[in-house]
């Protein structure tokens, strides 16, 4: 962490799955309290600032609302810098993203008779066929399209539900057009969180690659991925360039100690090697993480364009490994 003035947090399978902090959180990030500012940055936009502050709070963690950046703030944002004050916009989503259009000056709306000149499109567990059609009618109108992120599942403690990602698919499909995202990947939230906290070398920290780690990509900043929730090892090998992280640990656990190790470029691989073998991967070695001897196969895998189909132990103690990382030994 002596490199890293700001962590940059991402919450869902990250800090909690559902409503439960996921194990090691809560102690990890209060500690890192002590030597960085942290940040929370979630792509959700169901709930205001104050409500994931509250959340946080109950778990245990030292917040101040102004410490919490979403997607709906960033979407609002957006918008704020393309619309006139005062100008329509319907929102599909929350109230908590109808507050923030409203807290920029923009005047929300649930209905396209009511001349929308834009669209802002968050996660809301109550979405349905109706603002969605009106969304459909006013975006084949010509209005304006932001969604606050398309990550297409949401995970929970029961398991990966259909996120707003998902929902942005019915309105590509019925309107044959592409929003302007403001959530991670694309680089407005994550912006906007470092100008919010001053930072000037940031760590991006979550556990999905296609927005978490593709984000940090966008603005720049080194990454942290932990294996709590949606991406899984098998992704981290197949990784493409601009999804690859800089460190890698099991949970936020590996935020105690010096981060340098965890690096898998350059980092600990616990006595693990990898090579390749024609079309496979094959790790080889002793040790006991799981999580060391992903990193090792990681620059395996990351040294080749080509892609692999197997991966494979070079004896009975790898065998183990990659069956507790959940990889197909082709």
């Amino acid at each position: 962490m002596s490199t890293h003035d700001t962590l940059l947090v991402d919450l869902d399978g990250t800090v909690y799955r559902g409503p439960a902090a996921i194990d090691g959180a809560v102690a990890s990030l209060e500690a890192v309290r002590a030597r960085a500012t942290v940040s929370y940055v979630t792509n959700n936009a169901s709930r205001g600032p104050d409500e994931v502050a509250d959340h946080l709070r109950e778990l245990g963690l030292t917040v101040d609302t102004d410490d919490v950046v979403t997607s709906a703030q960033a979407g609002a944002a957006v918008l704020a810098e393309r619309l006139s004050p005062g100008d329509k916009v319907l929102v599909v989503g929350t109230e908590a993203l109808a507050e923030e259009i409203r807290l920029v000056g923009l005047e929300p709306v649930r209905a396209e008779e009511d001349e929308p000149v834009a669209v802002v499109q968050g996660h809301s567990p109550d979405t349905g066929w109706r603002i969605l059609a009106e969304a459909a009618l006013a975006l084949n109108r010509g209005a304006a399209w932001v969604a606050c992120n398309v990550d297409p599942t949401l995970p929970n403690e029961r398991g990966l539900l259909p996120g707003n990602g998902s929902m942005v698919a019915v309105l590509r499909t019925a309107c044959a057009r592409e929003p302007d995202v403001a959530g991670k990947p694309a680089a407005p939230l994550l912006q906007q969180a470092i100008a919010r906290a001053g930072a000037q070398h940031p760590l991006v920290v979550g556990d999905r690659l296609d927005t978490d780690i593709a984000g940090a990509h966008a603005v720049g900043a080194e990454s942290l991925l932990v294996l709590t929730g949606v991406s899984t090892p098998a992704g981290l090998l197949a990784a493409p360039s601009g999804q690859r992280p800089t460190y890698l640990g099991a949970d936020l656990r590996v935020l105690d100690d010096d981060l340098a190790p965890t690096a898998i470029g350059d980092g600990d691989t616990g006595g693990w090697t990898a090579r390749r073998d024609g079309s496979a991967l094959v790790l080889e070695g002793q040790g006991s993480d799981a999580t060391a001897a992903l990193r090792a196969l990681c620059r395996a895998a990351w040294a080749s364009s080509e892609p692999h189909d197997a991966v494979r132990g070079g004896d009975e103690a790898a065998e183990k490994v990659i069956s507790t990382l959940g990889l197909s030994t082709g």
